[in-house]
């Protein structure tokens, strides 16, 4: 455990809050226009892979976080 704080985590949090509004933003501006006409089930199912795919990456952010490795 590391006993003085670090600035990769204020850093990383920030570039994680910056990255989801973005990745959020683009979602709910492009999504729609392409997807709108679909059946609602599909719509559905469709959001569901978005709104989880944003978890993929992000163990690998939390380890850097945590120790600056990028394993």
């Amino acid at each position: 455990m590391r006993k003085e704080p670090t600035w990769r985590i204020p850093v990383g949090l920030l570039g994680l809050l910056l990255g989801l509004t973005i990745y959020g933003l683009v979602i709910a501006r492009y999504a729609p226009d392409l997807i709108g006409d679909w059946p609602t089930l599909v719509q559905t199912v469709i959001y569901i892979v978005l709104g989880l795919v944003w978890l993929l990456p992000l163990r690998r952010f939390l380890i850097w976080m945590e120790t600056g490795r990028r394993d």
